[in-house]
């Protein structure tokens, strides 16, 4: 319904639209009387923009729910994460510009430190360099099961893109993580009759996985999750009369973009400087940008709350050089929250910040998740947030005028 409405309202204007994501910006205090990762951390740019700019949090899902990054990045994009269910795994293939093909199942690949008594220690083989992986996923190109062909690609560090290409091959599969050391590997299970031989195909790879990698340390199994084939989503030129471009270095992310039909930019550099650079490079080429930061996620999950306040701070500093290209709407904010203090993605809502020159101003505030849950835009559905930049773009038109 409110797809339909906003085809119906859309309309094509000059304004530019930025949407600045820090990956799990969401945060907690470790002391009950302290401050969330966000809140502590130095940010000078933010606080003055939040001055001047209206406020509040996301609810990637629903309240109680965390989200992983896909989700709750279309939920960003503005497409119902329920009625867009997409596997990890196609995000991550479309990342690495793999194209998959219409018989292709796609996952996600972990390496991973699998024990003696078949229990697994670490899920991300001590976060394995990238360039250890890619020579590993060499050794793992060497595999060749009768009746599919198999196809690796390295992501970073731990992380892999896995695709199998059979015609007429089922999709519904179990993963093979168990999402927590400590516990045993699970082979692959088809759910119906077509994903039996899915499973049969992709267990006979496993099998052969584990002999060429067993004595090897600390990457001696590989995990896979998130099976999936290729979806189609309605694009954002099509929704929302934008010419899109994303601006990130993993690979999910550049996979959902690319999902929902923007350009994905290419980054030279790892940093949040190159993110900028390349931002700063195809401005005037583009009337949307989606810049994603990553590691606020990452120390998020390792339970590191100083680096991931670093992170913000980081951020922040070069929060001036997307300024200065004068966007007419800045909308930042995270996909989901990361609390350092549960070292996991959590349910918590996410700070919000929304600017433009017909924002309602906070007047004078912090950039945090006890300002920004008293702000004008109070909780809200991150699938409202698209809505709200293009009507701050002066790019819907008035309902049943």
């Amino acid at each position: 319904m409110i797809e339909k409405l906003l085809a119906e309202l859309v309309q094509p204007n000059t304004t530019k639209i930025l949407m600045l994501v820090m990956d799990g910006l969401g945060g907690l205090a470790l002391q009950p009387d302290g401050l969330s990762e966000l809140e502590s951390a130095h940010t000078p740019n933010l606080d003055a923009l939040a001055s001047r700019s209206s406020l509040g949090m996301t609810q990637p899902l629903i309240p109680g729910v965390a989200v992983g990054s896909g989700p709750g990045h279309l939920a960003l994009f503005g497409y119902d994460p329920l009625q867009y269910e997409i596997g990890r795994g196609a995000l991550e293939v479309l990342g690495v510009d793999f194209e998959l093909g219409p018989d292709d199942i796609a996952a996600r690949g972990n390496f991973c430190t699998l024990g003696d008594q078949g229990l697994i220690s670490d899920r991300r083989a001590g976060r394995l360099p990238t360039e250890e992986a890619t020579e590993l996923i060499k050794i793992l190109r060497t595999i060749r099961v009768p009746g599919a062909e198999f196809f690796l690609e390295p992501i970073k560090e731990h992380r892999f893109a896995f695709v199998m290409r059979k015609t007429g091959a089922g999709v519904q599969l179990t993963d093979t993580d168990p999402l927590h050391n400590g516990m045993p590997f699970n082979p692959v299970t088809g759910l119906d009759s077509a994903s039996h031989v899915s499973a049969d195909l992709i267990n006979q790879f496993l099998f052969q996985a584990r002999q060429v990698l067993k004595d090897l340390s600390p990457a001696n199994m590989i995990l896979l999750r998130g099976f999936e084939k290729l979806p189609i989503l309605p694009s954002f030129a099509e929704r929302y009369q934008l010419n899109a471009a994303a601006v990130a270095v993993n690979g999910m992310y550049r996979g959902v973009s690319r999902l929902v039909g923007m350009q994905v930019l290419d980054v030279h550099g790892t940093s949040i400087a190159d993110e900028f650079d390349t931002l700063e490079q195809a401005w005037q080429d583009f009337d949307f940008f989606y810049l994603h930061v990553k590691k606020t996620d990452t120390y998020g999950e390792m339970g590191d709350f100083n680096a991931k306040v670093g992170v913000i701070e980081e951020f922040d500093a070069l929060l001036p050089r997307a300024l200065a290209l004068k966007p007419d709407v800045i909308v930042v904010g995270g996909d989901h929250s990361s609390p350092a203090a549960m070292r996991s993605h959590s349910w918590h809502p996410v700070p919000l910040l929304i600017h433009s020159q017909f924002a309602r101003a906070e007047r004078s505030c912090q950039f945090g998740e006890t300002a920004c849950a008293h702000g004008h835009l109070g909780i809200i559905p991150a699938t409202h947030v698209m809505p709200l930049a293009l009507a701050h773009a002066g790019r819907l038109q008035k309902y049943r005028a």
